[in-house]
C-alpha cells in the first residue's frame, strides 16, 4: 500500500511540473543525443586514468602529482557544477545542455594543448565543472521525454553512456593516448562532445516547457536538511564500488596472480555489471520508494564479501567485480528520485549534487582502499573498506529517510 501511494503521489507531482502524459515522439533520438553526451563525459573522466604515466612523462612530472589532473577534475564536478547549475537556474535546458557542452569542447581542447602539469590540472578542473550540471539538465530533459512517472528510467537513460563509457570509451580512449599520443584522448573526446552537441540541437526538442526555475528555489534545496542527508547517503554507499575499482589492477595480478592482460577483461566484467543495475534500478525508482537503494546496497556489501573472500580465484572474483558495480549501480537512479522528491522546485540543482556526491564516492572508496593496504591488509582488503563504508550509508540511510517517507515531510526545510 505505501508503494503504491508512493507511485501515486510522484505521478501527481510530476504532472504539475510536466502535464503531457506520454512519452514525446521522437524520444530515441533525444534521448541517444543525451547519453552521447555522458558518453563524451565519461570516457574523458576514465580515459584519464590510463595515461596518467604518459602525461607525466611529458610534462616532467612525478606521479604523485600528476595524479592532480584526476583529483582537480573531480574538485571541478563537487565545486564547480552546483555553481554553474546556480548562475544557469532561468536558463532554458536545452540551451544550457549546448552551453555546457561549448564549455567541454574548450576543457578538453585546453588539456590536449597543454604544455605544463599546472596548465593541465587547470584545464581538467574546468571540463570537471561541466559534469554535475550537463547530468542534472540532462535529467530535467531526459524526464520531460519520458513522460511522468518515469523518473528513474530518465536519469538512468542519462547514465548509460557513463556506463557504456567505463565499457569501452576509456580502454579505447586509453588505447589512442597509449598509441597516438595522450593528447589525442582528449581530442577525440572533444569530437565525441561536438558530435553530442549536434545531436542534442537537432534532436531535443525547443520548448518553453524546459525553461529553467528561480534561482531562490534553487538555492533552497540547499537548505533541505534530507538534501543534504541523500548525498551523504550517495557519497558513502557508492563509495564501495570505488573501493573496489581503483585497485582493480593489484587485485587481478597480486591475488587472483593472473597476467595484466586479464585486467582489461576485469574492468569490462565490472563496467558490463554497472550497465546492467543502472537498467534494473531505473525500473525500481520508477515503481518503489526506497527498494532500488535498499537491495542495491545490501546486494553489494554480500559481494563485497564475495570478492573479499573469493578474490584470489579468477572466477569467484568476476563474479564479485559483476555483483559490486550491478548492486551499487541499482541504487543511483532512486538516490536521483528521492533527491528530486525532496527538492522538486530544483531538480536540476539535486542532479548536480548527486554526481558531485558520486564524486566524493570516487575519493571516499579510494582513501578507504589505500587505508587498508597501507595497513598491511593486502589487495583484497579493499572490499572490507568499501563494506564499512557502504554500512555507514544504510546506516545514515536508515536514520533519515523512511520516518521522512511515512511521515510525509519530504519537501519541508
Amino acid at each position: 500500500m505505501q508503494e503504491a501511494a508512493y507511485a501515486a503521489q510522484c505521478t501527481a507531482e510530476e504532472k504539475r511540473h510536466n502535464p503531457v502524459a506520454a512519452a514525446r515522439p521522437g524520444k530515441g533520438r533525444a534521448l541517444l543525443a543525451l547519453a552521447l553526451g555522458t558518453f563524451a563525459i565519461g570516457t574523458g573522466e576514465f580515459g584519464t586514468n590510463g595515461i596518467i604515466e604518459l602525461y607525466a612523462e611529458e610534462l616532467g612530472a612525478t606521479l604523485p602529482y600528476a595524479t592532480w589532473a584526476v583529483t582537480a577534475y573531480a574538485l571541478g564536478v563537487m565545486i564547480g557544477s552546483p555553481i554553474i547549475t546556480i548562475v544557469g537556474a532561468r536558463v532554458n535546458r536545452k540551451r544550457l545542455l549546448l552551453g555546457l557542452i561549448v564549455l567541454f569542447l574548450i576543457g578538453n581542447v585546453l588539456s590536449a594543448a597543454a604544455g605544463s602539469m599546472e596548465m593541465l590540472i587547470a584545464a581538467r578542473f574546468l571540463t570537471g565543472t561541466v559534469q554535475g550540471a550537463y547530468f542534472g539538465a540532462g535529467a530535467v530533459v531526459a524526464a520531460y521525454i519520458y513522460g511522468p512517472g518515469r523518473g528513474g528510467q530518465a536519469f538512468a537513460t542519462v547514465m548509460t553512456g557513463l556506463t557504456v563509457a567505463t565499457i569501452f570509451g576509456a580502454p579505447a580512449g586509453t588505447f589512442i593516448g597509449q598509441v597516438f599520443g595522450w593528447e589525442w584522448l582528449y581530442l577525440v573526446v572533444a569530437a565525441i562532445g561536438l558530435a553530442a552537441g549536434l545531436a542534442l540541437l537537432a534532436w531535443v526538442p525547443s520548448t518553453r516547457d524546459l525553461d529553467g526555475g528561480s534561482v531562490t528555489d534553487e538555492l533552497r534545496a540547499l537548505a533541505k536538511p534530507l538534501v543534504w542527508a541523500m548525498v551523504a547517503i550517495a557519497a558513502l554507499g557508492i563509495s564501495s564500488i570505488f573501493a573496489v575499482y581503483t585497485f582493480i589492477a593489484p587485485i587481478v595480478t597480486d591475488a587472483a596472480d593472473a597476467s595484466p592482460s586479464v585486467i582489461p577483461i576485469a574492468l569490462a566484467v565490472f563496467g558490463i555489471g554497472m550497465a546492467v543495475g543502472n537498467e534494473v534500478g531505473g525500473r525500481l525508482a520508477d515503481r518503489y520508494p526506497t527498494r532500488g537503494l535498499v537491495l542495491g546496497y545490501v546486494l553489494v556489501s554480500g559481494f563485497l564479501v564475495i570478492v573479499g573472500f573469493g578474490g584470489g580465484w579468477l572466477p569467484t572474483l568476476f563474479v564479485g567485480l559483476f555483483g559490486v558495480g550491478a548492486s551499487a549501480m541499482m541504487a543511483i537512479p532512486t538516490i536521483q528520485v528521492l533527491l528530486t522528491r525532496f527538492a522538486p522546485d530544483a531538480p536540476t540543482l539535486v542532479g548536480s549534487l548527486n554526481l558531485a556526491a558520486l564524486n566524493a564516492a570516487n575519493a571516499l572508496g579510494a582513501i578507504g582502499g589505500a587505508v587498508t593496504i597501507s595497513a598491511g591488509f593486502g589487495v583484497l582488503a579493499t572490499s572490507w573498506a568499501g563494506l564499512v563504508l557502504v554500512a555507514c550509508g544504510l546506516l545514515v540511510f536508515a536514520a533519515t529517510i523512511p520516518r521522512a517517507l511515512r511521515t510525509g515531510r519530504t519537501s519541508g526545510p
